[in-house]
């Protein structure tokens, strides 16, 4: 990647910019997902490194920044920094045992990190509503999924459920949550096997 971007590589990749990689990245995760679904691993192989091609190529970019340049070696530190900070049943002396408390101890690391951040002038300590930091491009079926998690992990007892069709929807979410299922690859599951009963349509 670092030839590519160098004086007598590519062209093509010495002129992209984070902002005109975004459409690759997003792509390349939707044709990993698409690869997991299909079991094939030889095709899942091949989409996690199309994946990490967008990762290095972002990284390769990041380098050229004349304020703030950082590496692919920065951006694997970052990780493994977060990693160990959000696992300290594992690193530390965390009690997290099961799933779950691994899940609502991961929202309080979470909410401390951000906490933080905002102490030293990096985003707003009270800025942590059920839609903080879930994109908004986002599937909508996904996001639901992380508001319920979030709502639950809350403590704030059942989630209320209004009146329509995406109130409906929220509670279906809800409650494939609630049997351990993932409603987004539910759904996808019940497409593809409506999809299968009629492969021609006229």
């Amino acid at each position: 990647m670092d030839r590519l971007r160098s004086p007598g590589g590519c062209p093509w990749d010495a002129e992209q910019t984070h902002e005109s990689l975004v459409k690759y990245l997003i792509e390349e995760a939707h044709e990993a997902a698409e690869a997991i679904a299909s079991g094939d691993l030889d095709h899942i192989r091949e989409e996690l490194g199309d994946v990490l091609l967008q990762v290095a190529f972002q990284s390769r970019v990041a380098q050229d920044d004349p304020v703030a340049p950082f590496d692919i070696d920065d951006v694997a530190g970052v990780l493994v920094d977060k990693l160990v900070r959000r696992h300290p049943h594992v690193f530390a002396d965390g009690g997290a045992s099961t799933p779950g408390e691994v899940e609502v101890a991961w929202e309080q690391i979470k909410a401390q990190e951000r906490a933080a951040k905002a102490q030293h002038g990096g985003g707003e300590a009270g800025h942590e509503g059920l839609l903080h930091g879930i994109p908004s491009s986002l599937p909508a079926l996904l996001a639901a999924e992380k508001v319920v998690a979030r709502w639950e992990r809350s403590g704030r007892g059942p989630l209320p459920v209004g009146h329509g069709l995406g109130h409906e929807l929220l509670a279906l979410v809800a409650r494939a949550r609630t049997q351990g299922l993932d409603a987004e690859a539910e759904l996808r599951g019940a497409v593809a096997a409506l999809a299968a009963t009629q492969p021609q349509i006229d």
